[in-house]
């Protein structure tokens, strides 16, 4: 972070002390991703000072290197020492809160969904008196349809608010309608616009301690994550200073910016890249827009219609969330401020309109899913200098809705390999908690293209280890290397499987994650 600015956020409260630097350390019989001969690694000053052959005597400061013996060492035991690994998209709040609400995540028809409400309120008094909060369903596939009159008649006078697994959709029983002064069509579903402004209202603020905050953050160290690129759609730069400086302390975190709060982000005069809290945790990030819907809730915007729309229907392509002048008129804003885009894109005719302003502007930034793509927009990323943040795993999530709805077509559904060999740079994320906050399930998904024993879909499509395991990092090479800032994870296994003996990627699915160290401090410790 050196060279870059750092900045109080607006109305932020953090701490004077800036955290101690972690001890020297060694990390002892380390091989590094793809196999060798056994290394010791020192570490001092928060970063990797050199990789010797296990035993050999510790670096001699007089001959440059940067500190003294270290007094603490742990033995890795020949296990393999990679880059800490970033989830490059993540609604942390909506992650914390979602192990809190009632799992729809294995229903398969609205029957299932209204079987489990049911059950939800016969055998959980405060759900039956103060209401229930459901997250996890998917209708795209679903044989019968979502109705009010059938949700009321499960939920009765209780508020009850269910939130699809993409987040871009939920369906409301008229209590809850009545209680937030909303109202819906005969379906009770809400999408979109409407939908965001009412999932923000069910969020109980007293359920989101510090703690609750820390312990998911401590969760995903576990996973061998060092940072998050935050997406939450909230006043992400106020809120997570004053986290840090509360202890939630496992993760960097590249916090984004959406329109609402644009103009005080300028007014502070905030750029990308720019420190915000006293630990050197928390940076600026990018705007975030979002263009458009999804595909579960046929909202992603398309060339061709939907299968199951009629044509006049006023979304039988999907949809623009917001006017494409409104959008290059906020990323212009940002550019002129030296804040980067992040701009959601999953419809082929949103990307192709999102490649547009990005040309148009000639500013850098990041397209956000990057889902469904005409043949001829992949290479305008690389022209552009664009970087495609994807998330595998969605891919294992929406195979058979994109069967459905984007028959012929799916061969350019998550055309990761193609985006690589276009020279497309790719950064793989989760989406939180649209899928786990877990790299290696985004890695197994990206490499495998398969999930549960399926077939794998569309394989020719598959990504290469390397390729997936540096797309989780933010160093130049998938090995460790002296200089490198020490955000390193410990794993049980070489991460550069050959996928001809496990074509579906399982042994990344399940990688075994011993240690996690964020700046040479360890964030968690499976090997004492």
């Amino acid at each position: 972070m050196s060279g870059r600015t750092m900045h109080t956020a607006v109305g932020a409260r953090v701490s004077s002390t800036p955290s101690a630097t972690p001890e020297p350390l060694v990390l002892r019989n380390v091989r590094l991703a793809g196999g060798g001969v056994l290394l010791d690694a020192h570490l001092a000053q928060g970063r990797v000072i050199a990789l010797v052959p296990a035993g050999s005597p510790a670096p001699d400061p007089a001959a440059g290197a940067a500190a003294p013996t270290p007094a603490t060492s742990i033995d890795a035991a020949g296990r393999f020492l990679i880059p800490g690994l970033w989830d490059h998209h993540v609604h942390f709040t909506q992650w914390v809160i979602q192990r809190q609400r009632l799992d729809l995540a294995d229903t398969n028809s609205a029957a299932d969904v209204l079987q489990l409400v049911r059950g939800a309120l016969a055998d959980d008094a405060q759900a039956a008196s103060s209401g229930v909060v459901g997250y996890g369903f998917r209708d795209g596939l679903w044989p019968d349809l979502p109705t009010l009159a059938s949700l009321d008649e499960a939920t009765g006078s209780v508020p009850v608010g269910l939130i699809s697994g993409d987040l871009h959709c939920m369906w409301l029983n008229s209590a809850l309608q009545a209680k937030l002064d909303v109202s819906t069509d005969a379906s009770g579903l809400l999408r979109e616009g409407e939908s965001f402004a009412v999932m923000d209202q069910l969020q109980d603020p007293s359920a989101l301690t510090h703690e609750i905050y820390a312990k998911t953050a401590a969760d995903a160290a576990r996973r061998g994550v060092v940072g998050i690129v935050e997406f939450e759609n909230a006043d992400n730069i106020a809120q997570w200073p004053v986290r840090t400086a509360a202890g939630v302390d496992s993760l960097r975190v590249e916090v984004s910016v959406w329109p609402d709060f644009l103009e005080a982000a300028i007014a502070a005069g905030l750029k990308t890249g720019d420190v915000l809290d006293d630990r050197g945790l928390v940076t600026m990030g990018p705007l975030k827009v979002i263009s458009d819907g999804s595909l579960n809730t046929r909202t992603a915007w398309c060339w061709e219609p939907y299968p199951d729309l009629d044509l006049m229907h006023p979304h039988s392509c999907g949809m623009q969330t917001v006017p494409l002048e409104e959008l290059q008129e906020v990323m212009g804003r940002a550019r002129d401020a030296q804040i980067a885009a992040a701009i959601h894109a999953i419809g082929d005719r949103a990307n192709t309109a999102v490649l547009d302003a990005f040309e148009a502007l000639r500013m850098p930034g990041v397209i956000e899913h990057a889902q469904l793509l005409r043949w001829e927009d992949i290479p305008r990323f690389a022209q552009l200098g664009l970087t495609a943040s994807v998330q595998p795993e969605h891919a294992m999530d929406d195979r058979d809705v994109a069967d459905a709805f984007w028959a012929g077509r799916t061969d350019r559904a998550f055309p990761l390999e193609a985006m690589r060999r276009a020279g497309v740079k790719l950064r793989l994320g989760s989406d939180a908690p649209v899928a786990p906050l877990d790299p290696w399930v985004a890695m197994a998904a990206a490499v495998g293209r398969s999930r549960d024993g399926r077939t794998p879909w569309h394989p020719e499509q598959r990504l290469d280890p390397a390729t997936a395991l540096a797309a989780s990092t933010r160093t130049a090479s998938v090995q460790v290397r002296t200089g490198d800032v020490a955000d390193l994870v410990l794993v049980d296994s070489d991460p550069l499987i050959d996928t001809v003996t496990d074509p579906s990627a399982s042994g990344l699915r399940e990688m075994g994650v011993s240690a996690t160290l964020l700046g040479g401090r360890l964030t968690y410790d499976g090997l004492s």
